[in-house]
């Protein structure tokens, strides 16, 4: 497939397109990376045949939001969950009734959200502002160095932040005040779509690169650094080996993906790699006790066994449908498509036990469980509340 390598300070839609920030030496410029969206040699999606559910699932609830056209994700505490859209409207909603229990529009578009400690919530505005809410009410912004992708994390009185120049920066959650920013030694581009920021321990995890480090929170200073890939190639674009979110975490092992290039697991309690395997995928992944659930860029949903790495079952029934990354639900693992439906996989053996009808555009988030509800969010800005029996 044909790459078009372009300046320009617009945006194209992501999968199965990847996108990319030049971040030169003297300034930032925008760089875009698309595939061709057309022509005789895309391929075309598979076609889905009918499916006899072998998993019965109820839908309790919609509720409208806006168009989401940047990486949301959905931040979840207790049996509240965290969305946002792009035109600036956020909201904390009960995942039971799918009623809100607050909603503000902030009247600015944004660029990443949301995360939640359940108390602050927090985005990232197209204009590189880090704005913080706390029961529907904006309590500060702060302006940030670069563009962000990745959702703020929020813990322990603080919000954390991934920026597109890979620099970690910290903030208080009740002032914005700036605690500290690391920033690693970077390559040139690096993808517009969510990275990996989270907690294991005392221990904050970020993707910097092809790296997964381990940082002091109260400081910001390197604890360990892991690289699941290495930038390869001859140009930038094949360089391009950035951890996207989500990640499977089990305990203190954390596993992720390498744009296009690897997943890996790493003990990030001791900060050692366990296995790397190559796989050539854009979304990040999902897991059990015992296998690792990811998707590759042709569709295929792929599997790897935990403890080592080695491969496990794959299923070729959802290619080239623009999946997202998968979601454990049960007994089954759930991933949202390009056309708005939603496919329950076996964690077994990868047979499709049902398929969930939205409103027929793009699954734009990874599939959420909260308490006994999955939700599912359309790029439309319509939320669907299902429950699995």
């Amino acid at each position: 497939m044909m790459r078009i390598l372009f300046s320009s300070f617009g945006a194209l839609r992501a999968l199965p397109y990847a996108r990319a920030w030049r971040l030169p030496m003297a300034g930032l410029a925008l760089v875009v990376l698309a595939a061709c969206s057309g022509g005789a040699n895309k391929p075309k999606p598979t076609e889905l045949k009918a499916v006899v559910p072998v998993v019965a699932v109820q839908q309790v609830w919609t509720a409208r939001l806006g168009a989401v056209k940047f990486p949301l994700a959905v931040s979840v505490s207790g049996s509240t969950l965290f969305v946002a859209a792009s035109e600036g409207v956020v909201a904390a909603m009960d995942a039971r009734t799918g009623r809100d229990i607050w909603r503000l529009n902030l009247a600015t578009p944004l660029a990443a959200g949301v995360g939640s400690d359940g108390r602050v919530a927090a985005v990232v505005t197209q204009g590189n502002h880090l704005v913080a809410v706390v029961d529907g009410r904006e309590i500060w912004r702060e302006k940030l160095t670069a563009q962000a992708y990745t959702a703020p994390f929020v813990a322990g009185g603080r919000i954390f932040v991934l920026t597109a120049d890979r620099a970690v920066h910290a903030f208080d959650g009740n002032s914005g005040r700036k605690l500290w920013m690391q920033q690693r030694p970077t390559e040139p581009l690096v993808l517009r779509q969510a990275g990996v920021l989270l907690a294991v321990g005392d221990t904050l995890v970020a993707g910097l690169a092809g790296r997964l480090t381990g940082l002091n929170p109260a400081n910001g200073s390197l604890r360990w650094e892991v690289p699941i890939a290495s930038p390869r190639g001859i140009n930038d674009v094949e360089r391009l080996v950035d951890l996207v979110g989500p990640v499977s975490r089990l305990n203190n092992v954390v596993c992720v993906r390498a744009f296009q290039a690897s997943v890996g697991c790493v003990n990030a309690e001791r900060g050692v790699l366990q296995w790397t395997k190559t796989a050539d995928g854009s979304v990040g992944l999902d897991g059990d006790e015992r296998l690792v659930f990811a998707v590759e860029s042709d569709g295929k949903v792929v599997t790897w066994k935990r403890a080592d790495g080695e491969s496990g079952w794959r299923s070729e029934q959802l290619r080239f449908r623009g999946l997202t990354a998968p979601r454990v639900v049960g007994r089954s693992i759930a991933i949202g498509d390009a056309s708005g439906f939603v496919h329950l996989l076996s964690r077994e053996d990868g047979t499709l036990v049902n398929r969930l009808a939205t409103d027929g555009s793009a699954i734009v988030a990874t599939p959420t469980l909260v308490g006994e509800t999955l939700v599912v969010v359309t790029q439309a800005g319509t939320i669907f509340g299902f429950q699995p029996q």
